[in-house]
């Protein structure tokens, strides 16, 4: 395994982040720890690059333990932390011939891991990083996490606070990145990037709740899922609620989606149910569950 992680705790006086996790992510792995701020995720990350250590527990990477042999394996990382952490008043260039000296290398030597990364940005590398859109820094970060030509990328909430293109953008170069064989170690907060990823940890208040393949986290599903709306949803969410067969109600974009302990409920009874209570253009349908309606039931299942 490149990263093996073994009932890792982290506690901050009476918080506790991290409950006993573990984790294993294969060598040439594109792996999502999935989970709401304050789920654990970045006291993890940075106990997995060496800027924490746990109160228990152990941790590998490369085989190279996260303590005891933490100056070995900072030279086999690139880490992207979820704050812009470069240099604002260098230039895009300065930056990175910064970061490549560091790790006692240039940019010309491994200038083939990031060509296609850097060129976008390369126009502006006289430009103060500080001056840069949302989408520049991000990839000016990445390159800066490269340029040593880690064995694994570690990246701490990456596309939070970019726009929808940029995002997408992003995913598209660490998939590129990984047919490079570089292992891939990413934390989200969004759901939907979950699908991008070959397997994924879903991880709440510092425990992981599952982890797999996207495909076989949402076939766990155990319920029959309906996605339910009417032209007053913020009481529908309340009758929806009272209803003693009503297992689960969440808000999903333009549509609720409930669960119900009768797992026979027809829709035509949801419909006659809120028309009864003066609701109108109502309308009702099985849907298909997603890693999000996943999340909220283990979440539900372990609070419980």
């Amino acid at each position: 395994m490149m990263i093996s992680v073994e009932n890792i705790e982290k506690k901050y006086g009476e918080v506790k982040a991290l409950r006993g996790v573990s984790l294993d992510v294969k060598e040439g792995e594109l792996f999502g720890l999935i989970g709401p701020d304050g789920a654990g995720k970045t006291s993890l990350i940075r106990i997995l690059v060496t800027l924490l250590k746990p109160d228990a527990g152990s941790a590998t990477v490369n085989q190279l333990d996260v303590v005891d042999d933490f100056r070995k394996l900072r030279k086999q990382l690139g880490y992207m932390p979820g704050r812009f952490s470069l240099y604002p008043d260098l230039s895009v260039e300065e930056n990175m011939n910064f970061f490549a000296t560091v790790f006692g290398t240039t940019i010309e030597e491994n200038y083939d891991l990031v060509k296609d990364i850097y060129q976008q940005i390369e126009p502006f590398k006289e430009r103060l990083a500080g001056r840069l859109s949302g989408g520049m820094k991000q990839k000016l970060a990445l390159s800066c996490a490269l340029i040593h030509a880690p064995k694994v990328l570690i990246l701490d909430e990456p596309t939070t606070g970019v726009d929808a293109v940029s995002r997408k953008e992003f995913w598209e170069m660490l998939k590129r990145l990984q047919k490079m064989g570089i292992t891939i170690f990413v934390s989200t907060p969004y759901m939907d990037e979950a699908n991008l990823c070959d397997r994924v940890a879903l991880i709440q208040d510092g425990n992981i709740l599952t982890i797999d393949t996207p495909e076989k986290v949402t076939q766990s599903f155990a319920h029959k899922l309906w996605a339910i709306r009417s032209d007053n949803m913020y009481l529908c969410i309340h009758h929806l609620r009272e209803h003693p067969e009503a297992e689960s109600v969440f808000g999903f974009g333009e549509y609720l989606h409930v669960t119900w302990k009768n797992q026979e409920m027809q829709a035509e009874e949801m419909m006659n149910y809120l028309t009864g209570l003066g609701h109108t253009n109502v309308e009702v349908k099985e849907t298909e569950p997603g890693i999000e309606d996943v999340f909220m039931d283990l979440m539900q299942k372990h609070d419980s």
